[in-house]
């Protein structure tokens, strides 16, 4: 076994999953925990991580090579700086520096979350073999990841792939993010969930309820879910006019709902291509192991382009440094 590894950590709104993979990404030990706990968020992530790089100091002997550690919400990757978590509750956090600090100066990626689920889909997963793909994620809300040649883009302001806040219905429901009829609002698992809820007068009932009810017939069911559809049409239409993509990746919780969504979304989506050649769409094939599959291969990539002198960390102190200060964490 190859004494070589990195780690890689994708922190979830309530899940943290962590690996330390080997190069060939395969994971060489694993673990998960719950996001909550007494301390903040912040804390836990850098918490964790360090008890990552005992373990593997522990198990191989030296430090790892890098670290990747990936997060939701707006992420400044070239600077290393979490923008805005509404639900981790941080702003303008200096991640990537507070881990390189505890983590005894090893190289560390920080990225998003989706746009490494979607790097993972790309090189490992779904994409593979593809120049040009679109990767999004139906979750909660809806986010994206557009695969160019192996990488995922970020733009320009760490922004890019947010397809969940396309308009697809103007003067529609409210969205968290202040705008009226943005694509999550309508195609979400969260949307759909609620939808069936209220035309089922079942409170609490989810998306997966209302693809079981699709499948069994049911013609309320049916209808919520071709307006959902017809939805995320648009705003995937959107995605195609825009980047012509060879394929989009659909993954996230509704992915699970299989030809259920996929068969009228093709229909749906080609109906509306009229100039364009429509791309394939495929499931995710990674689940949700792709985000911590992302932060590995963003390790990786980081500590194959440095130079060998700077690639080699240090070696272990006798005692891990403290916890930042609650300043640090939350500047």
């Amino acid at each position: 076994m190859s004494d070589n590894y990195v780690i890689a950590l994708d922190v979830g709104g309530t899940v943290f999953k962590a690996a330390l993979t080997a190069p060939d990404n395969e994971p060489l030990y694993e673990a998960r925990r719950p996001t909550g706990g007494t301390s903040s968020v912040a804390e836990a992530i850098l918490d964790f991580a360090t008890e990552l790089y005992a373990t593997g100091v522990e198990r191989f002997g030296r430090p790892p090579s890098a670290a990747g550690v990936v997060v939701p919400g707006i992420v400044d990757e070239r600077a290393g700086v979490a923008v805005y978590s509404a639900n981790l509750g941080w702003r303008d956090l200096p991640l990537r520096r507070l881990l390189t600090e505890r983590l005894d100066g090893i190289p560390v990626a920080l990225g998003h979350d989706v746009r490494a689920g979607g790097l993972a889909e790309g090189r490992l997963g779904a994409g593979a073999g593809y120049e040009r793909f679109l990767f999004i994620a139906l979750g909660t809300g809806i986010a994206g990841a557009i695969g160019i040649e192996g990488r995922v883009e970020p733009g320009a302001h760490g922004g890019a792939g947010e397809i969940g806040h396309v308009i697809v219905r103007p003067r529609g429901a409210r969205c968290g993010c202040g705008q009226h009829g943005c694509l999550e609002t309508v195609a979400s698992a969260a949307a759909i969930g609620r939808a069936w809820a209220t035309a089922s007068e079942t409170p609490g009932a989810t998306a997966a309820d209302a693809a079981r009810a699709v499948v069994a017939g049911d013609a309320r069911a049916a209808s919520l879910w071709r307006d959902a559809v017809d939805g995320l049409a648009d705003g995937l239409l959107t995605g195609v006019r825009l980047l012509d993509p060879g394929l989009v990746v659909v993954g996230g919780g509704l992915a699970e709902a299989g030809e259920t969504l996929l068969a009228p979304l093709r229909t749906a989506l080609a109906a509306r291509t009229t100039f364009q050649r429509a791309p394939e769409i495929l499931p995710a094939a990674l689940g949700d192991a792709a985000g911590c599959l992302g932060a590995g291969l963003l390790a990786w990539d980081l500590a194959r382009h440095l130079a060998p002198a700077e690639r080699e960390p240090r070696a272990p102190l006798a005692g891990l440094p403290e916890l930042p200060t609650s300043a640090e964490v939350s500047p």
